[in-house]
């Protein structure tokens, strides 16, 4: 499935300036690209979420901690299209969620193909997920880079939300993981220096991703990554306290609902290498048993059985799952340079990764532009939009403009 990286990956980048409820988690909604559709524990790994969002300072705060208002951010300068569902033909649903479906479109006008993330207003307020959306809405406004998905625009009629974003055609990098049951080292580091680059902008951006793993990384038309999903991202300039993300991947000081900052994704990403070495997370464990995971994950990599990795591989998992943050590379004082300057990356020219100048280990197999042949069938006959009806939602979402669907373009 994965054919080896060729020769190597260049030369590494000089230094620049720069008590949890333990039920089971339930399935994220802001993850409608993955289906349960015959997964096991680990192949469907729904993230989690408490009702608050906390921020270590008081603004925008209510009586008892909770935000009452999206966390503001400082917005690309990019132009937002103003679109309605007419001007778009639904070609195929492309996933599922808890809120709704992603769709693939084209677009009437300029032809081009994009995926529409629709979201159920009602299931959303009943499940106290307003505040999380109006927040994926305003970070994906606040970024623009070459290994993030583009919003390009949103709006909403009675009964749903609509995201207009970029459609990513070679599906997610967990189901090329699973194929593949594991990683070489060369395509592993391929896949967690894009990764540490997307994390390294996001933070120069005080924004917090708080949701990586496999699902959430899409792959482009050329292979390169696509971090998707940004419905727990957060505008952070000091530390949060929320119970966020999905457990396999929860640091430890998550997990012992302690205040944390942006080194939580630096966590992430060792076990995301962790995984893509190994087929499996460091903590996972096979009977879904919750409890068990967050002790293994508060008691430290002392109860990882290790595969046959190489040391230098092994030395990098730990450095980034270092429990104690801070002393965790990437939350030191030389920051994201002590991940790009780790011996595991020492072959990575970071400047050409940076502008995708390296060929990726594996290009999806498309036949045509619009083919969405990486992603499951799904039945098209259950779902309905643009029918007119009360809506007592409409002021929360107002950033979401309002659009007569009925009307044609």
């Amino acid at each position: 499935m994965i054919k080896r990286m060729a020769g190597k990956i260049g030369s590494h980048l000089s230094p620049s300036k720069h008590q949890l409820n333990l039920d089971p988690p339930s399935a994220s909604p802001h993850s409608p690209m993955i289906t349960d559709s015959g997964r096991t524990n680990l192949d469907f790994r729904g993230s989690i979420s408490t009702d608050v969002t906390a921020v270590s300072d008081h603004t925008n705060r209510g009586e008892y901690g909770e935000v009452k208002q999206p966390m503001a951010v400082k917005r690309v300068a990019r132009a937002q299209g103003v679109y309605k569902l007419p001007d778009f033909m639904i070609i195929r649903t492309v996933g599922t969620g808890s809120f709704g479906r992603v769709h693939l479109v084209r677009s009437k006008h300029n032809l081009r193909h994009y995926a529409i993330k629709v979201l159920n207003k009602d299931k959303v307020v009943k499940s106290k997920q307003t505040l999380h959306t109006l927040n994926e809405r305003n970070m994906l406004l606040s970024v623009q880079h070459a290994f993030l998905i583009n919003l390009w625009g949103t709006f909403q009629d009675s009964a749903n939300l609509y995201m207009v974003m970029d459609f990513v055609p070679g599906g997610e990098l967990f189901t090329l993981l699973r194929r593949s049951n594991r990683f070489p080292e060369p395509v592993a580091k391929f896949y967690a220096a894009e990764v540490a680059v997307a994390l390294n902008y996001l933070h120069s951006r005080d924004i917090v991703y708080r949701d990586l793993k496999p699902e959430n990384i899409l792959l482009a038309q050329d292979g390169h990554i696509k971090i998707a999903d940004f419905g727990f991202a957060i505008s952070c300039t000091s530390t949060v306290w929320t119970l966020c993300g999905t457990p396999d991947y929860l640091a430890p000081e998550i997990v012992l609902g302690n205040r944390y900052n942006k080194s939580v994704d630096w966590y992430a990403l060792g076990v995301l290498v962790f995984e893509m070495l190994c087929g499996t997370p460091p903590y996972h464990d096979h009977e879904g048993n919750y409890v068990v995971l967050y002790e293994k994950i508060k008691q430290g990599p002392t109860c990882i059985r290790w595969p046959n990795i190489s040391a230098v591989a092994t030395d990098v998992i730990l450095r980034l799952m270092e429990g104690d943050p801070s002393r965790r590379i990437g939350n030191l004082h030389a920051g994201a340079v002590d991940v790009f300057t780790h011996p595991w990356f020492t072959e990575v020219d970071w400047v050409k990764l940076s502008k995708r100048e390296i060929t990726a280990p594996y290009l999806p197999k498309l036949s045509h532009e619009g083919d969405a042949s990486a992603f499951d069938n799904y039945p098209e006959n259950d779902f309905t939009y643009g029918e007119e009806s009360s809506d007592p939602y409409r002021d929360l979402f107002p950033d979401f403009e309002y659009t007569n669907l009925t009307t044609t373009s």
